[in-house]
């Protein structure tokens, strides 16, 4: 009798464990699925405003960051993985942050205060059936012809014209720009 409630006991001891063995095993494994996507999707960005930066400077790479940056988040979002970025400075205003995105994002200027490497921040959960990722975007050189604190006046007549809402400006290098943020459907 003794033993039957010991190893009933035991079983469910071991059933209420694995779902949170489960839950971290999944979620390291979702973090290096969404490192990969970030890589792939940055990459293509990074690629579309150089092209752009050679055909015709900065204001041709606005014009392709409006009319090309959507298509590449949708390419990337085909699957289960829906990728996209956010900041607490928009231009793009479908790319608002939720309560969560905005609340990393203030975490990640906390941290870079604090000294830590941009290139390095991340955050994720796991949350109601779905993995939500950050990456930081830090700021660099190619950013600040667009993003930066002085703008050619060509580059801010684009900018007026195409993103009459902006606020992506005044950067400077290193600074947070925005995070890549990713979520995917999970069985728990």
């Amino acid at each position: 009798m003794l033993k039957g409630k010991l190893l009933a006991a035991l079983a469910a001891a071991v059933a209420l464990s694995a779902p949170v063995l489960a839950a971290d095993v999944d979620q390291a494994v979702l973090t290096n699925e969404a490192r990969q996507q970030v890589k792939a999707f940055g990459g293509n960005l990074k690629k579309t405003v150089k092209k752009g930066m050679q055909a015709g400077g900065p204001t041709e790479a606005i014009h392709l960051c409006n009319t090309q940056a959507p298509g590449i988040a949708a390419e990337h979002s085909k699957g289960e993985w829906n990728v996209g970025r956010t900041s607490l400075k928009l231009r793009n205003p479908d790319n608002q942050p939720d309560e969560w995105e905005a609340s990393v994002l203030a975490d990640f200027d906390k941290r870079l205060a604090a000294g830590e490497d941009p290139k390095k921040m991340e955050a994720s959960k796991l949350e109601d059936g779905q993995f939500h990722y950050m990456k930081a975007i830090p700021t660099g050189g190619l950013c600040l012809a667009c993003h930066g604190e002085q703008l050619a006046e060509p580059v801010k007549a684009r900018l007026a014209e195409l993103y009459p809402e902006d606020k992506a400006t005044g950067y400077q290098a290193g600074q947070i720009r925005g995070a890549f943020t990713l979520t995917k459907p999970v069985e728990m």
